[in-house]
Order: structure tokens, then C-alpha cells, then sequence
């Protein structure tokens, strides 16, 4: 597992998503570790989604609600998403 794996995981989850649809972040930790030791991965996880955010190419809700930093529970989304008013 490496920061470029996470990356290109959630990149993938993105692509399938329908506009506006949001990511949990242990989505992508489940996929690039096995079922057995997914939340092994959160932190490599969790400091990728730290990066895309402040080059921002990303943009981080929770039940709606924008979030400037990654806190508690969020769901990730991309960037453009945020320009086209959806959450």
C-alpha cells in the first residue's frame, strides 16, 4: 500500500460515482488492503486526503455541511463538485 495506491483508488471511486456523489474514506481504504486489515490503511488514507485537499483537487463534507479541514466523520468529493453547487 502506498500514498500513489490510495490515490489512484479514490481517483477510480470518483470516475464511478454519478455528479455530487460523495466517498467515505474507508471505501477507499478497502480498496487497496484486504478485507481482513482495511483499517490498517486509514492513515496512509486519511494523509492522502490531507494532500488533495490543500492542493485542492478535492473538497471534504459531512451530512452536507463544507469542511475546510479533515475532522471527525467526512466524505470526500471532487473538487469541481463544490464550483457546481452540489455536496
Amino acid at each position: 500500500m502506498s500514498a500513489t495506491d490510495a490515490r489512484e483508488a479514490l481517483n477510480t471511486l470518483m470516475v464511478a460515482r454519478k455528479p455530487g456523489a460523495t466517498i467515505c474514506p474507508s471505501e477507499v481504504a478497502r480498496a487497496i488492503a484486504s478485507k481482513h486489515n482495511w483499517r490498517e490503511a486509514m492513515p496512509l488514507v486519511h494523509a492522502m486526503v490531507d494532500t488533495l485537499l490543500t492542493e485542492g483537487l478535492i473538497h471534504l463534507s459531512w451530512k452536507g455541511t463544507s469542511m475546510s479541514a479533515r475532522s471527525g466523520p467526512y466524505r470526500i468529493a471532487p473538487a469541481e463538485s463544490e464550483r457546481d453547487g452540489h455536496n
